[in-house]
C-alpha cells in the first residue's frame, strides 16, 4: 500500500510540473496519420472549383451579348464584372456568416422566414418590384438586384428545420404536425405564381416536403402531401396556357410547331450538346452563344459548358455536384447524430435545394425536364442566387466546425 501511495504522489507532483496533458491533433487512419482539420477544405476547394468554372463560362457566354441591339450599350466585359462583383461580395458575407453560430439561427429562423415572406410581398407592388421578361422577381438594391425567392429558399430550410424540432412530439398527428407546415408553403407558392416564379415554387416545395420526410413525418402522411402536391402543380399546368405548351413543347422540341416557339431554347440547347461531342469546340468557341440561345449566361450555361467542354466537361460539373450534395447530406446526418436536430435539418434542406436546382437545371438543359427559369446554382451568372448560394453554404461548413469542435470534445 505505501508503494502504490508513493506512486499516486509522484503521479500528482509530475502532472502539476508539465501542466495540462497534451491533446493530441491527429487520428489514425489506416496506416498514416491524419490530420484533424477545423473544416472540411475538400468541400470548400470544390465550392471554390465550380464558382471559378461558372465564371470562366458566364464570361465565355456573355462576350458577344453587346452585338445584340438589346445589350448594345453594354461592354463585353459588363457581365463578368458585375458576376465578379457578386463572387466578392458572396465571399466576404460568407466568411461573415461562418463566423455566426447555428445557435442563432435555431432561435430567429422563424423571424427570419417571416422577413422573406414579407420580401415576396414587397416584390408584388407595382413601385417596388422590377419587371424583367414579364415577371415581377427583383427589387433595385442600386449594386444589385436581389431576388427574394433566393432567400426564401434558404429560410424554408431553416424554418422547416426548426418546425420538425418544435413538433417532434406531435409528428404522427397530420392537423398538428403538418398542416401548419402546408399552410405556409401554400402561401410562399401562391406569392410566388404571382410573380410567376413557377420554378423557385418547386424548389420550395422540395424542400419543405423533404425535411418533412427526413424529420421523420408518418410515410402515409408524407405520401399524401405529396400527391396533393403533385395534383396541384398538374391542375396549374392544367389551365395555364403558357405553361401547357411548354410542356407539349417539351414532349416534342423538333414538331414545326413548336422549333421556333416555345421549344426554341431547348432545341438549340440539344444543338449546343451536339456539337461538342466528347472533348467540346473549345473555350470561347461555342456557337449557340452567338444570339442562337437565349439566356446562355443564366439558365443554359451547362449548354455552352457542353458545347465548348463537351461530355468531359459536363460530367466533371455533374460530378462536382454530386459530390458536394453527398458531402453536405453527410455533414447533415453527423450533426443529427450529435443530437443537433436543427442543424442537421437545416443542413440537408440546404443540400435538397442545391442538388436539386442542379437536377433540374441540367434536366432543362438536357431535354429530360420542361424548361423552367432556374439558374445553375453557384455558375450561373445572377447576383442574389450566388450571394444566397454562398450564405447557404457558409452555414453548412460552420455546422461542419460545429460537429468537428462537438467530436474533439469542445463546444459547438
Amino acid at each position: 500500500m505505501n508503494a502504490i501511495g508513493a506512486i499516486r504522489n509522484w503521479w500528482a507532483t509530475r502532472r502539476e510540473s508539465v501542466g495540462a496533458l497534451p491533446v493530441r491533433d491527429r487520428v489514425v487512419a489506416g496506416a498514416r496519420p491524419a490530420a484533424l482539420r477545423a473544416f472540411d477544405q475538400t468541400l470548400v476547394a470544390v465550392i471554390a472549383t465550380l464558382l471559378c468554372l461558372g465564371l470562366v463560362m458566364v464570361y465565355s457566354a456573355s462576350i458577344a451579348l453587346p452585338d445584340n441591339p438589346k445589350f448594345s450599350n453594354y461592354s463585353q466585359a459588363y457581365f463578368l464584372t458585375r458576376h465578379v462583383f457578386s463572387l466578392v461580395l458572396g465571399a466576404v458575407v460568407a466568411l461573415a456568416v461562418v463566423q455566426v453560430p447555428i445557435s442563432f439561427w435555431e432561435k430567429h429562423a422563424e423571424k427570419i422566414f417571416v422577413v422573406s415572406l414579407l420580401l415576396l410581398v414587397l416584390v408584388l407592388l407595382p413601385f417596388v418590384g422590377k419587371v424583367v421578361n414579364n415577371s415581377r422577381r427583383w427589387i433595385p438594391l442600386g449594386i444589385m438586384n436581389f431576388q427574394p425567392s433566393e432567400l426564401a429558399k434558404i429560410t424554408i430550410a431553416m424554418y422547416a428545420a426548426s418546425y420538425m424540432v418544435r413538433k417532434m412530439d406531435v409528428k404522427e398527428n397530420f392537423f398538428r404536425a403538418v398542416w401548419p407546415m402546408v399552410v405556409a408553403v401554400a402561401f410562399i407558392g401562391a406569392l410566388l405564381l404571382r410573380q410567376p416564379d413557377m420554378g423557385a415554387f418547386i424548389v420550395i416545395a422540395t424542400v419543405a416536403m423533404g425535411l418533412l420526410f427526413l424529420g421523420g413525418v408518418n410515410g402515409r402522411m408524407f405520401f399524401l402531401i405529396a400527391a396533393v402536391l403533385v395534383a396541384t402543380f398538374a391542375t396549374i399546368i392544367a389551365f395555364d396556357d403558357l405553361r401547357r405548351d411548354r410542356i407539349l413543347a417539351y414532349l416534342n422540341p423538333w414538331d414545326p410547331l413548336y422549333a421556333q416557339g416555345k421549344a426554341y431554347q431547348l432545341t438549340h440547347s440539344l444543338i449546343a450538346f451536339g456539337r461538342g461531342e466528347i472533348f467540346g469546340q473549345g473555350l470561347g468557341a461555342s456557337v449557340e452563344k452567338l444570339h442562337y440561345l437565349p439566356e446562355a449566361h443564366t439558365d443554359f450555361l451547362l449548354a455552352v459548358i457542353g458545347e465548348e467542354l463537351g461530355f468531359v466537361g459536363v460530367a466533371a460539373v455533374i460530378a462536382l455536384f454530386f459530390w458536394m450534395t453527398r458531402r453536405i447530406f453527410v455533414i447533415g446526418r453527423q450533426a443529427i447524430a450529435l443530437d443537433r436536430v436543427f442543424a442537421g435539418l437545416m443542413v440537408q434542406g440546404v443540400g435538397i435545394w442545391m442538388g436539386g436546382q442542379a437536377f433540374i437545371n441540367m434536366g432543362v438543359n438536357l431535354g429530360v425536364l420542361p424548361t423552367k427559369g432556374l439558374t445553375l446554382p453557384l455558375m450561373s451568372y445572377g447576383g442574389s442566387a450566388i450571394l444566397m448560394n454562398l450564405i447557404a453554404l457558409a452555414i453548412v461548413v460552420r455546422v461542419d466546425i460545429e460537429n468537428r469542435s462537438l467530436m474533439r470534445g469542445g463546444r459547438s
